[in-house]
């Protein structure tokens, strides 16, 4: 179905969604993306070619970020699909899959931290990590596959340390705890103390 009351249906998972706006929210989306501009390129030179360009949305309410497709590229379910198939064209896969655009957030409290964060320290090796987090999460949120889950996993694991304070420098678990009891003997003692005990 094409038209629904005379009206155009598109698909909202692809770029190019109009939404009809004010001349005043023209004016404010115009503002906002000069604010943002900077932090927009900062993010597609991190991503490079993962993604085709970096925007700021109409479309998210909720989400800080979400990837949307080529207005004639395949959709994140097509993706999918094709990828399953046995005998897909590549030259047809990478051509069709390499069209993803990131839109983010500008309302959302992650992306205004992040521009500042940026904005306070333009080479922060955090705001790297926290740009290729929100890239991987968007995929999963937009319907596509992780291409290293491995490495995704890796940077929540990193969050999950951040949480609880734990730091790669500091020693773990029983080695810590060892480490702490100063009352222990030192172990050449002990064995000069046995050796005594056989005489």
């Amino acid at each position: 179905m094409k038209e629904y009351e005379d009206k155009k249906l598109v698909c909202a998972t692809k770029e190019g969604l109009d939404l009809d706006l004010s001349e005043e929210e023209k004016k404010a989306k115009e503002e906002e993306k000069s604010r943002f501009e900077a932090l927009t390129k900062k993010v597609k030179e991190i991503l490079g070619e993962k993604v085709e360009k970096v925007v700021l949305s109409d479309r998210i309410v909720d989400s800080p970020c979400v990837l949307v497709t080529g207005e004639f590229g395949w959709s994140a379910n097509m993706e999918r699909i094709m990828k399953a198939q046995a005998l897909r064209d590549s030259s047809m896969t990478s051509y069709m899959v390499s069209k993803k655009t990131m839109e983010l957030n500008p309302k959302h409290p992650i992306i205004v931290e992040l521009r500042k964060k940026f904005e306070a320290d333009a080479s922060d090796k955090t705001v790297k990590d926290l740009v290729w987090l929100l890239f991987e999460t968007s995929l999963l949120t937009s319907g596509f596959s992780l291409a290293e889950p491995t490495t995704f996993a890796g940077r929540i694991h990193k969050l999950i340390k951040l949480g609880l304070s734990i730091y790669d420098d500091e020693p773990a678990g029983e080695e810590a705890a060892a480490g702490a009891d100063e009352d222990l003997p030192p172990l050449e003692d002990d064995a000069a103390g046995v050796m005594e005990e056989v005489d």
